[in-house]
């Protein structure tokens, strides 16, 4: 058990919110309203490691918000040998957007944790991913009642892992980075960006194959229960 804890900060992609399960029902969608025939699991064994590319570049300032949206998917067709026009690649952007926050599948055990911690601390969500987006998710999953903050990289105007966005999210929740604890699934943006400014964290590996030391780390959100 870690003790002494008021204020818990979770992540919200691949934390709470199931990106992939929900990003692959956006794409099989949008697809189908764009009446394209595409192999919906090759497309994605291809685009989720370049979107995952292009998130790391974002985080580090190499590309911005439009260049994120338009590249992933256009790297993605290239790569599959199948050149797409610039505005159909638009408009699919666009549509994954307006499509992506209309399925709201959460991690297993995701509300009987947050219905677990919230009697006992303050919840609070710092997540890269865009504002209206993000604020789209949660009350569409129906979990933003559960925190007393979120704070988003385009608030804070930097990104993790940098220690402003974290200095950001205790201010804003009047929490001290003592009695305050970090959950996440990137180990480099959520874990070690929140040890630098001195925060405790809970990794979120659901797939732990590697020993990480000094870093707590659990495979299931119901797991929280030791720690909390």
């Amino acid at each position: 058990m870690i003790n002494n804890i008021k204020d818990v900060f979770f992540d919200l992609d691949h934390t709470l919110w199931d990106f992939e399960k929900n990003s692959s029902l956006t794409f099989k969608k949008i697809f189908e309203v764009n009446q394209l025939d595409i192999d919906l699991e090759v497309f994605l064994e291809t685009y989720v490691p370049v979107n995952l590319n292009y998130w790391s570049k974002f985080r580090n300032g190499e590309v911005d918000k439009d260049a994120l949206r338009f590249g992933r998917l256009n790297d993605t067709f290239e790569a599959l040998k199948r050149p797409v026009k610039s505005d159909l690649v638009y408009k699919l952007s666009d549509d994954y957007i307006a499509y992506l926050s209309s399925f709201n599948h959460l991690f297993e055990d995701t509300i009987t944790v947050l219905n677990y911690l919230q009697t006992k601390y303050d919840l609070h969500i710092i997540t890269n991913g865009f504002q209206d987006v993000q604020h789209s998710k949660l009350i569409s999953s129906n979990i933003n009642h559960y925190f007393k903050t979120v704070t988003n990289s385009e608030q804070a105007g930097v990104k993790k892992p940098h220690p402003n966005i974290f200095n950001f999210a205790l201010n804003q929740a009047n929490a001290e980075v003592e009695t305050s604890i970090m959950i996440g699934d990137n180990l480099e943006a959520d874990i070690l960006g929140a040890k630098n400014v001195g925060l405790k964290a809970i990794y979120f590996n659901q797939i732990p194959l590697t020993s990480h030391p000094n870093i707590t780390q659990i495979s299931k959100l119901i797991e929280l229960k030791t720690y909390l």
